[in-house]
């Protein structure tokens, strides 16, 4: 009995030390988890709200949506200028040509002769849908679960909880499917008002849809959420047909080049009318099973778990095709080892995990113990942010470099400039042929005066390769980066590459366009233009607001900074109140057409609440525009693109900017990352080398000991003291109970 209390002290110092032991291991993952063939990434807002084909149109959603579902076409993962090829179908098709009679045209037949484009596809045969529940059926080919009633479902969740699942081959009437669906009135869809101006008879079949649907719903109560099931197989559309099994037409008004791109969008993934039917039933709603959270697509993916705004995962399609690894890219591919996995079938991963990281500090941090072998899919920036903290840190140098992480960059498709209000009467075009020149030249002082390669060098973070113009390199019709390219207005051509212009060239402008040394010639007056933000002024927001005020400080013109909100500044520019602005855009497919509307007259926003925030107007410029739309690649469009940004360098209507960059952030073992903003499928081309994660996550995150040895150390100390004062104690007791005894002796 002594020795219980030293005894107890000695179990609890090996309890610890077990405990402590056991904690060593700073894994957030169970244990061989690095050796198992999974992708581990993080998205560190909400979950993506739409995975539904019909409705998603949001970069966080694509991650998902484009491992699931494919399109006719795609992007060539490795390709640049960035090329189309057949996903589902065939080949790439190019459009036949009919007159007002149905008469086939010519290729090159002047675009007001062409009616209609008619697009002919092929889908390659034997492709299957990933396994669901809305493709099983019984012994009699009867589907086990497209007539459940009220109750039935339960408390499932999830597909992967129906004791039955099936698959079948994909058809053409799935992409008929898909297009009519365009038209429904039970999700989002953003793009119909687009389609339905080009898709034969889309239009029309939009408003049919939305009687049908209304005597569906006739004495439901607007709220419920069990909906009859709207099946748009039951009315046709002349613009898009099943001509059998494996053949998909498709009738486009007039000439759309363009359309192709779009074909490469999830838009156009082929829906199974069986899913839209499965997750109609009841109680489907309320349990969250729909599209939008448990999509259905033929991809090499499909979502396995779903835990709202925790984790998501996606598994290997059992029923995919293996596609081939690209054998063709750019050179830089092959020396950089992009090549090496030629022919092989995708996709590589058995896995991709998706947990949410709401803090940047402990994601950062994951990233570089290896725990996150790529930070976020959809994000194109981490590369550039690790790039500027091993600039700025030896340490962060060092251990990027001995990690041998890898940070990839490139410039993209995507645009951040300056715009100039057309309406506003001092920076915009002006009302008399007099003012209309007197603002240019204010105008292109502004423009070189903004020093675009000097806000590179201070804000890495936010840095590109400054523009010349609008397009960016990568698409048919840009001259980015060459001589030819160059902007004669705020440029010149020294040693082989592009010289801003001296400050003196833009005081000499300003004084012509009547504001000699920022005041008005007339007046005396200095001048103040207004700077509209669309965030609110912050502590960090402060640096970049002071750089822009010293630009225009060069000019002695005085700028004032009017920063609101970004819905109070859509609003202002909606109203047309805006002066001076900056702005971005990120291109829904690689064509010079895709940029070059964002200046396009009749897309004015203040005036028609188009996509042209500057409310430029040029006649020539909206004329050639006109002609360039329904252009394929070739010498004569170049000619238009070269003509039509000539115009712009001299109008000034924006302050270029740059082209931000596209940096991925890849761990070695991972291969074949290449960072891409137009390119989503991304996840089926990557490879992991898990050996050497392994290898890599032990030798990184050794556990640290010699505090368990300190701690012991003072345990054992305490033990010591505490059986000393224990025995101590029984010691005093003993005499005094000896004493007790000899006096009652």
């Amino acid at each position: 009995m002594h020795a219980t209390l030293p005894r107890l002290l000695l179990l609890a110092l090996v309890s610890v030390a077990s405990l402590l032991l056991s904690a060593c291991n700073n894994s957030p993952y169970p244990d061989g988890a690095a050796a198992e063939n999974t992708l581990y990434t993080a998205f560190n807002s909400r979950s993506p709200r739409y995975l539904d084909p019909t409705s998603s149109y949001s970069s966080n959603e694509t991650p998902y949506t484009y491992q699931v579902y494919e399109p006719l076409y795609g992007y060539h993962y490795l390709k640049r200028p960035y090329t189309l090829v057949p996903k589902t179908a065939q080949a790439v098709v190019q459009p036949q040509y009919v007159d007002k009679a149905g008469r086939p045209l010519p290729p090159d037949a002047p675009a007001d002769q062409i009616a209609e484009s008619h697009y002919v596809l092929q889908l390659k045969p034997g492709i299957r849908y990933a396994p669901h529940p809305a493709f099983a059926r019984n012994d009699l080919g009867q589907y086990l679960y497209h007539a459940m009633k009220p109750g039935e479902l339960g408390e499932r969740r999830s597909p992967w909880q129906f004791e039955h699942t099936g698959t079948r081959e994909l058809v053409a009437d799935d992409y008929v499917y898909a297009i009519k669906r365009q038209a429904t009135t039970r999700t989002a869809a953003p793009v119909f008002g687009l389609f339905a101006e080009y898709v034969v008879g889309l239009a029309d079949y939009g408003k049919l849809v939305r009687a049908e649907d209304k005597k569906l719903r006739e004495g439901l109560p607007p709220t419920v959420r069990d909906k009859p099931f709207l099946d748009f197989r039951r009315w046709p559309l002349a613009g898009a047909q099943a001509e059998g099994k494996y053949t998909l037409k498709l009738r486009i008004k007039g000439k759309y080049p363009q359309w192709s791109y779009w074909m490469a969008m999830t838009f156009l993934a082929p829906v199974p009318w069986e899913a839209d039917a499965f997750y109609a039933q009841p109680g489907m709603a309320a349990n969250g099973l729909s599209l939008n959270t448990w999509p259905v697509g033929t991809g090499p993916y499909m979502m396995t778990e779903y835990v709202q705004d925790r984790r998501h995962v996606l598994s290997r399609n059992p029923n995919y095709r293996g596609e081939p690894y690209p054998c063709e890219g750019m050179p830089q591919d092959k020396a950089e080892g992009r090549l090496a996995d030629c022919g092989k079938p995708t996709p590589f991963i058995d896995q991709l995990v998706f947990n949410i990281e709401k803090e940047a500090v402990p994601q950062d941090a994951k990233f570089r113990q290896g725990y996150l072998d790529v930070p976020e899919f959809d994000q194109m920036s981490y590369g550039n942010a690790y790039r500027i903290q091993m600039e700025d840190s030896a340490r962060v140098n060092a251990e990027f470099t001995r990690k041998g992480i890898l940070l990839p960059r490139t410039v993209d498709l995507s645009s951040s400039y300056m715009g100039f209000n057309w309406l506003d009467p001092v920076v915009g075009k002006g009302d008399t042929p007099e003012q209309r020149v007197r603002n240019r030249k204010l105008r292109q002082a502004l423009s070189i005066a903004i020093d675009w390669d000097e806000f590179n060098r201070i804000f890495p973070k936010a840095a590109g390769e400054v523009a010349q113009g609008p397009l960016p390199g990568g698409v048919f019709g840009s001259r980015h980066g060459t001589k030819e390219g160059l902007n004669p207005t705020t440029h010149r051509w020294v040693d082989g590459r592009a010289q801003r212009r001296p400050i003196d060239d833009a005081q000499r402008l300003l004084a012509e366009a009547g504001y000699p040394n920022g005041r008005d010639a007339r007046s005396g007056k200095p001048l103040v233009l207004n700077y509209d933000v669309g965030s609110p002024a912050t502590p960090e927001s402060k640096a970049n607001l002071d750089w822009m005020t010293k630009q225009f400080a060069k000019l002695g013109i005085q700028l004032e900074i009017r920063a609101t909100d970004y819905n109070q500044f859509q609003d202002k520019v909606r109203r047309g109140k805006h002066q001076i602005f900056t702005w971005g855009w990120l291109a829904d497919y690689p064509d010079a057409e895709n940029f070059l509307f964002l200046l396009y007259g009749p897309g004015a926003k203040s005036v028609h609440d188009g996509e042209n925030a500057a409310n430029y107007q040029n006649a020539e410029y909206d004329r050639l525009y006109s002609q360039l739309r329904f252009m394929g690649d070739g010498p004569e469009k170049q000619a238009v693109i070269d003509r039509m940004v000539a115009i712009l360098q001299e109008d000034a209507p924006w302050s270029w900017g740059y082209f931000p960059y596209a940096s991925g952030a890849y761990h070695r073992w991972v291969h074949n990352g290449k960072p891409s903003i137009m390119v989503r499928d991304q996840a089926q081309y990557y490879r992991l080398d898990t050996a050497d994660r392994v290898r890599s996550l032990a030798d990184w995150n050794r556990p640290v000991y010699w505090p368990l040895a300190v701690l012991a150390v003072v345990l054992l100390a305490m033990a010591w003291g505490a059986r000393k004062v224990f025995r101590g104690r029984e010691q005093h007791t003993a005499r005094d109970q000896a004493r007790q005894r000899g006096l009652a002796d």
